[in-house]
């Protein structure tokens, strides 16, 4: 994964493909997404979607989807799809994220190991390994998700999930629902978690 101090979200990254899912235990599925797009617009979504999203960081609570403390420094952007951050290392040593140790919560109040960027189907058993961040650099371009989301690419090395949230007709379903991340790190050798969770406060008819 890239490091860099790129302005995270000064462009958009590649819109996801929308594919013909594949067949699944949740008969309302109608969407599956290669990788997630990153938006710049106000209020993220497919350009086909029926409904558009709003989203707040609620815990800890900011209206610029940030928080900070003396070691790094968070900046969040929900999407449909899935959840972008970037993080900053504020110190001269290195952190690490420690993704077998963090969680996901999903809407439907279910908490379980997360998925990112690079993780592929045939990662589901493994052990992902950390995530170093060096000393004063800033980590981006990466997102989250749960791992119980991937789907079979069927012998494709892309990365096949489900969204978050659907943008159709059930959308509106998802007014007040509540999702997060639980993010362990290692820093100074130390585990520590940061929890982080947004709510959707409107869905409305594009």
């Amino acid at each position: 994964m890239a490091l860099g101090f790129l302005v995270f979200g000064c462009g958009p990254g590649p819109a996801p493909e929308t594919v013909a899912p594949p067949p699944a235990p949740d008969p309302g599925l109608t969407r599956v997404v290669v990788g997630a797009s990153d938006s710049v617009g106000a209020i993220p979504g497919s350009a086909d979607a029926l409904f558009l999203y709003r989203f707040r960081q609620i815990d800890p609570a900011s209206d610029r989807f940030t928080f900070q403390d003396r070691e790094l420094s968070f900046y969040f952007k929900p999407t449909p799809d899935a959840l972008h951050f970037q993080v900053e290392n504020r110190q001269d040593r290195p952190a690490w994220i420690d993704w077998e140790r963090s969680t996901f919560l999903d809407p439907h109040g279910g908490s379980g190991k997360v998925a990112h960027s690079t993780t592929r189907w045939g990662d589901r058993f493994k052990a992902q390994p950390e995530t170093q961040i060096p000393g004063l650099q800033r980590y981006t371009g990466d997102f989250l998700l749960p791992l119980d989301y991937l789907f079979d690419p069927a012998g494709s090395e892309q990365q096949t999930h489900r969204p978050l949230f659907p943008e159709d007709h059930r959308a509106p379903q998802y007014v007040d629902r509540v999702f997060g991340v639980d993010f362990v790190f290692r820093v100074d050798e130390r585990p520590r978690t940061y929890a982080f969770r947004f709510r959707v406060v409107s869905v409305i008819r594009r």
